[in-house]
């Protein structure tokens, strides 16, 4: 079989030693490159077959190639609908997270299934970990290919382990000591409002999740509320007890902008009243360069892909961390975060 449902299987293969038969040769499994490492790619052996069964059949397999690739894609199988989605997510992650402190604008479309990040399609959205600014986070995140893009709209992923290694000592050091300080300021006309974050209008309920969360916050004149949070650069894993970078610190960082949204925005307020920024958690600046050497990191260690309509994309999201290429032409991809999990002190790297 040299094609299956848009699956080059015999490029696919080209080159790798093993191709493996899962329990009663149902699915075969090959990694995605040669070199690449991750994802492993897993399609039916004979014909299309129900994704959900399989998985909640085999959930130790899927695991086992979570924490050792990080990512696995799957391709052919008879996914056509987000409520089928959301039954694969829960057959391998359990428990969905609902979106509640929110980072990036996104519209419910059915249980806890969200849209990928509403940003317009010429924007890249970097390479991160989800809810890696956060005390909770999912440790399985899924994504749903209905509709791919005519031109890009890559979902790119990466290493964490191999990007943690790849950050020069010295900057990986500095960040292990002093974590990360997240500064976000809502209610400015610009990013989220903090009804939108929070997903309610009642001040006294965001203020008790922010005492539960270890999130400092002050109302300001006109309504508006500024939020600093400090969460480590580093993580380990609660399962492989890996070492991981985590954080968000280049996403959230004001030279993520373009630059001319930057310079406008410096233009009319002051640094400190920037909708996002990040610095050092004692609240230092982060230099340029290292900046520049966590975004290098990033690079060295990306994989891309083209999506396919009906492709179901898993990552263990401490393991693997995702992106956004820019696209052109209509694009839908949704999004199912499983697994919750809450940081304590003891968790720290």
């Amino acid at each position: 079989m040299d094609s299956y449902h848009g699956l080059d299987v015999s490029a696919l293969l080209r080159g790798r030693k093993a191709v493996r038969v899962s329990a009663h040769d149902l699915v075969t499994s090959a990694p995605f490159g040669p070199d690449a490492g991750l994802p492993v790619v897993i399609w039916p052996a004979a014909g299309p077959m129900d994704l959900e069964a399989w998985c909640a059949g085999n959930r130790a397999v899927i695991d086992s190639h979570l924490r050792s690739r990080g990512a696995v894609l799957f391709r052919g199988f008879a996914v056509l609908r987000i409520e089928q989605f959301e039954a694969v997510v829960r057959a391998i992650g359990s428990d969905l997270l609902e979106y509640a402190y929110r980072s990036t604008p996104r519209t419910r479309v059915g249980g806890n299934i969200y849209t990928s990040t509403e940003y317009p399609a010429s924007q890249s959205i970097p390479l991160h970990n989800e809810n890696s600014y956060s005390r909770t986070w999912p440790l399985k995140i899924g994504f749903f290919c209905v509709k791919p893009s005519e031109h890009g709209g890559e979902t790119p992923i990466a290493d964490s382990r191999k990007v943690l290694a790849a950050i020069d000592d010295a900057v990986r050091w500095r960040f292990i000591e002093k974590g990360v300080m997240y500064v976000r300021n809502y209610g400015a006309g610009v990013d989220l409002s903090w009804q939108t974050t929070f997903q309610t209008d009642d001040r006294g309920e965001v203020e008790r999740y922010c005492d539960r969360a270890g999130i400092e916050y002050q109302w300001r004149d006109g309504g508006r509320l500024q939020t600093r949070q400090v969460c480590p650069a580093v993580r380990e894993h609660p399962e492989t007890g890996e070492t991981v970078w985590f954080n968000q610190a280049h996403l959230f960082h004001m030279s993520s902008l373009e630059p001319e949204i930057r310079e406008h925005l410096l233009g009319e307020m002051r640094e400190e009243d920037l909708p996002r920024n990040a610095c050092y958690g004692d609240g230092s600046p982060i230099e340029a360069s290292a900046l520049q050497a966590i975004r290098a990191a990033y690079n060295a260690h990306t994989v891309r892909y083209s999506w396919q309509a009906g492709d179901v994309l898993m990552l263990d999201n401490m393991l693997c961390a995702h992106g956004r290429a820019p696209f052109q032409g209509t694009r839908q991809v949704v999004v199912g975060m499983a697994q919750p999990y809450t940081d304590t002190p003891a968790s720290h790297a």
